[in-house]
């Protein structure tokens, strides 16, 4: 009853289900979509009030994307129930990036590489491991993050990387990284696991092309650099 109360009080033009509806999505705002997937409120605060709470929580539109279910679950208001609501709805919208509205991506160049996940990685706060597996024509076939590591950190063993390489039928892989300081340089580790990557892949028939640390906006390609 509260819950239907405190909705009756809130103003038509503040309903964002209605305002979609008339409006259209692209004109609501990051709060009132993210409203829209909580669903509902609690008994104090309505669905737009508590996803101005979250934004609030959490920084950004961008920092939410990085949130686990803990975190989530962390702010007064959101169980599990709406934790899972939110997570499925930024999963699904990684996933469409991902598919590139099933265009077939061909490597040329470190850059068209970057260009495929720079996007998704530029904003993350911890440390991403991931691979692109490539069939001979150099068309991107799979991808898979492999480590999420800590601020500063990433770790990734060479079995891991070539067991995917082996699952997806890649003829050869590239990795990349992300560094959360937004700064692309290499550490002296980066550089030791190319090493190690390059001398596996040698041992497994499958090259490893290259190894991209994605900054903010910016990238590094280990292979232009000398490091492979």
């Amino acid at each position: 009853m509260e819950q239907g109360n405190l909705l009756r009080n809130v103003p038509h033009e503040e309903r964002p289900r209605e305002r979609m509806m008339q409006y259209g999505a692209e004109a609501l705002s990051h709060t009132e979509l993210l409203a829209i997937l909580l669903r509902t409120g609690t008994k104090r605060e309505s669905a737009v009030h508590l996803a101005g709470k979250i934004l609030r929580e959490c920084g950004s539109l961008r920092n939410l994307l990085d949130m686990s279910m803990s975190e989530l679950t962390a702010i007064k208001g959101i169980g599990p129930a709406k934790a899972v609501q939110l997570r499925a709805g930024i999963e699904l919208g990684r996933r469409i990036v991902r598919s590139g509205q099933g265009v077939i991506v061909t490597v040329r160049k470190p850059q068209d590489a970057a260009n495929y996940v720079m996007e998704e990685m530029r904003y993350l706060k911890k440390e991403h491991f991931v691979c692109l597996f490539l069939n001979t024509k150099n068309h991107i076939i799979a991808r898979e993050t492999l480590s999420v590591g800590t601020l500063n950190a990433s770790l990734v063993h060479p079995r891991e990387v070539f067991r995917a390489a082996v699952k997806a039928g890649s003829a050869s892989i590239i990795c990349v990284h992300n560094h959360p300081s937004g700064d692309p340089m290499p550490s002296p580790e980066d550089i030791t696991l190319t090493k190690r990557l390059v001398e596996a892949g040698e041992l497994m028939g499958i090259e490893v092309l290259d190894h991209l640390v994605i900054g903010d906006g910016r990238f590094i390609s280990l292979k232009e650099h000398g490091y492979m």
